[in-house]
């Protein structure tokens, strides 16, 4: 564990939570200090939960640490089983609370609660959230789960949807509804949305939907072992996984793989006149393994991006990452240091970035449009709407969640011919970045507004002196040219003049000196 201001994942008590927060019936008596309920917040005011996550606490403190904190286990676990009557219950300890070593899953053991108690050792300083989820539900459907009978009908279960996953919710309608399409029907989806007893029954699927290999591949393997039932290895996002994704359910059911697709919109859209400006823009994308590699293959191949950069922060997924970026003639970027991520992202100077809010944040700061595609999320990631990924309907969401941040077509040939215009040059920014426009008064004379214009600022604005650190200066004339730049690539032109200059010893920038620069790195 390294201290650090982000984090893509929290420990693996939180992916724990992450399980028991979405199902019904389910109790998780945590062993943690007080000060670790933050985690409560994640799912009340992030995901908007109406109610809190069946969590209890025991909360202990410093003082708590002399006397027997074993007893303060076993006291909470039986006030939340007589006051939550759970189904089951899972016992565990947070980060904190595993260097004590009470065992929570003995303790809990010696008390004989009427109800089946699931131990879950999870090892705190070396794996992560993800893991957490994943170890967690494999624990309960291998607790839970018997073979059995199948239905008479073909049935699948969906597995590894959880509380606080990204679009989770709308994934599991819009893949049930996909299923429908097949006259296929859903047995169990878990374990968000399910309870201890609607997992007793998943044996008697005919097969497994994963679709999310973080967090359910445990627990597909488990039932694939011990209950015969084979697993989807296809996730449906985007228009090409998704007809996959079909194909393979259909082999997998013995029904046809035809399917109505008069709703989807992507493949259409992202070929009509305005979108086509879309082909080429360089993207980075970051973020989990499935939802990262998903978008390296609807970015390159049914939008017409080009992928400059790929890479997730679970490292259990880095030898598939690596394979994905390796066919994109990528060097895969596996990592949980953002500071590395926006390294990387800085020098490959994208038009666009494709990440998680973390990204976000990066691509505010160099001045990057970002799209959200993965956790982790922020509140504005749990719309009202319905937002799947998956599935056709999916396919169109993301369209239209990608294009919205960039600067298309029209907009886009305004800014750069009115670049040196008082109102619409480019450094404002386009019409739909409010946060990087101008702020100057509303009523304002037209003189008083030409006053501020960016071009007569910089014609009386004084001539920067070089620092202490010997940085060149640019020239007017200098500046002027740089704008000419595109402004999607310009702050990679500009970092790579002022490298130029630096290693030859060029303490002021001059047109000439950027040609030059730019002749030297076209080389």
């Amino acid at each position: 564990m390294k201290l650090t201001l982000w984090t893509y994942e929290g420990p693996p008590h939180v992916g724990a939570m992450r399980v028991a927060t979405g199902m019904k019936g389910l109790h998780y008596v945590l062993h943690a200090p007080q000060g670790d309920t933050y985690a409560d917040l994640l799912f009340t005011m992030i995901e908007r939960r109406n109610h809190r996550p069946p969590v209890s606490y025991t909360s202990f403190q410093a003082r708590d640490l002399g006397a027997d904190t074993a007893d303060l286990f076993k006291a909470t676990a039986r006030e939340a089983h007589a006051r939550f009557k759970p189904q089951a219950m899972l016992v565990g300890a947070s980060c904190t609370a595993e260097l004590i070593q009470d065992d929570p899953g003995g303790l809990a053991e010696a008390l004989d609660l009427p109800c089946p108690v699931i131990p879950l050792e999870l090892p705190s300083y070396s794996r992560k959230e993800n893991f957490g989820a994943d170890e967690t539900f494999h624990q309960l459907v291998r607790a839970l789960v018997k073979p059995m009978p199948r239905t008479d009908e073909v049935t699948a279960n969906l597995l590894g949807a959880t509380g606080l996953g990204f679009r989770h919710r709308d994934d599991v309608t819009e893949v049930t509804r996909l299923l429908a399409l097949m006259g296929i029907k859903v047995n169990v989806a878990a374990p968000m949305g399910a309870s201890p007893a609607d997992i007793s029954r998943m044996g008697q699927a005919h097969f497994n939907v994963l679709l999310y290999p973080e967090t359910g591949e445990g627990a597909a393997r488990w039932l694939e072992k011990h209950c015969g039932q084979p697993w989807t290895k296809v996730v449906p996002i985007g228009v090409g996984a998704t007809r996959d994704f079909i194909h393979e359910v259909a082999g997998l059911a013995g029904v046809s793989p035809q399917v109505d697709e008069s709703g989807l919109r992507l493949p259409w859209w992202s070929a009509s006149v305005d979108s086509t400006y879309l082909t080429g823009k360089r993207v980075f994308i970051f973020g989990d393994a499935t939802h990262a590699m998903a978008a390296a293959r609807i970015a390159a191949t049914e939008i017409g991006f080009e992928v400059v950069g790929l890479g997730c922060y679970n490292r259990e997924f880095a030898r598939p990452m690596r394979a994905a970026a390796k066919a994109y003639g990528l060097e895969a970027l596996i990592t949980d240091d953002y500071l590395e991520v926006e390294q990387a992202i800085a020098a490959a100077a994208p038009e666009m970035i494709l990440g998680t809010q973390m990204e976000r944040h990066i691509g505010k700061r160099l001045g990057i449009p970002c799209a959200v595609i993965s956790a982790p999320v922020h509140v504005q990631d749990f719309p009202a709407r319905y937002s799947p990924q998956m599935g056709f309907e999916g396919a169109n969401v993301i369209f239209d969640s990608w294009i919205h941040p960039l600067v298309m077509g029209l907009e886009e040939h305004l800014l750069t011919m009115f670049r040196e215009d008082f109102e619409f040059h480019d450094e404002a920014g386009a019409s739909h970045h409010g946060g990087k426009a101008d702020l100057r008064e509303i009523n304002a004379a037209p003189a008083e507004v030409v006053k501020t214009a960016p071009e007569t600022a910089q014609a009386v604005a004084p001539v920067e002196m070089p620092v202490a650190t010997g940085e060149p200066v640019w020239t007017a004339d200098a500046e002027r040219e740089l704008r000419k730049i595109p402004f999607f690539v310009r702050g990679k032109a500009k970092r790579n003049t002022e490298k130029y200059a630096v290693e030859r010893g060029v303490m002021t920038i001059s047109k000439d000196t950027l040609y030059e620069a730019k002749a030297h790195y076209a080389r």
